[in-house]
């Protein structure tokens, strides 16, 4: 029966900039951190069969830089010291002749937009490989994949639907959210849980830790048996979890093991 927090997002009026997300401002300071890095950088790969139009292509990409203004939004420090977004009407900007992927991820400047390339390989008349970066801070693992929908629509040239409302309009309506008693309780209630000095992991490497944190790293990949899947979704439904909560407190609880700690703070990627 309490009445909701939350309202409805509503299109921001015009300015000149706007404020940025709290998932933006995060992104902004770590990327001055990261000095010029790639570590944001969100590239994909696509490969086109079949015979290009490369002026459809081009026009394809003009169109959804004029239907989502993240696509055309540069970043900068306002004069209180606070980043901000800034959209512009209209950014440069081409499909680039590449010999090869290699050289194609480079850094990008967030005061300058477009936040985005894109490239092209020609293998053969009949295959190309498409080349598309974008830093994190204009889109996320959701909107690569709209995007590449709505890329396929456009050079097919369908017509979509027009959009109610733009990123920026999600960060002027959060910026509202965060003054409300609600918010204030989330933020009170987090700054009591980890106040005071927060525990650093220390676990036993092999190699001494660089004075300067990089980003560079690698992943390995592995499947679970089929027993020990059964298992892991037994236990998760057994204690009314999610698959996810069962894989984390497994990986606490190794981290424990293997630092002697019993305070661990662990940090994972969200969406929304």
């Amino acid at each position: 029966l309490e009445e909701s927090p939350y309202a409805a997002i509503e299109p921001a009026e015009k300015r000149d900039t706007y404020p940025v997300s709290s998932a933006q401002k995060r992104m902004y300071v770590l990327q001055q951190l990261e000095d010029g890095g790639v570590g944001y950088n969100m590239p994909a790969v696509l490969e086109l069969e079949g015979k290009l139009d490369r002026k459809r292509m081009e026009a394809a990409f003009q169109a959804l830089i004029s239907r989502h203004e993240s696509l055309r939004t540069s970043f900068e420090t306002s004069n209180r010291g606070e980043p901000v977004q800034r959209i512009h009407h209209e950014v440069p900007f081409t499909v680039t002749e590449e010999n090869s992927a290699d050289a194609f991820v480079r850094p990008f400047d967030l005061s300058q937009a477009p936040l985005f390339r894109a490239g092209l390989v020609r293998e053969t008349n009949d295959r190309h490989v498409l080349l598309v970066d974008m830093h994190h801070i204009i889109s996320d693992g959701v909107s690569v994949n709209m995007l590449i929908r709505e890329f396929g629509a456009l050079y097919a040239e369908r017509k979509l639907e027009p959009l109610r409302i733009q990123y920026k309009d999600y960060a002027v309506w959060q910026q509202d959210f965060k003054k409300s008693d609600t918010y204030q309780k989330q933020e009170s209630y987090w700054l009591k849980q980890l106040g005071g000095e927060l525990p650093v992991l220390e676990l036993p490497a092999d190699k001494p830790r660089p004075a300067v944190r990089s980003f560079a790293g690698d992943k390995i990949s592995f499947t679970l048996d089929q027993e020990v899947t059964s298992g892991l979704n037994r236990l998760a439904r057994e204690n009314g979890s999610t698959l996810y909560m069962v894989l984390l407190a497994a990986y606490s609880a190794l981290l424990s093991r293997l630092s002697g700690q019993e305070e661990i703070v662990i940090g994972s990627p969200i969406a929304g």
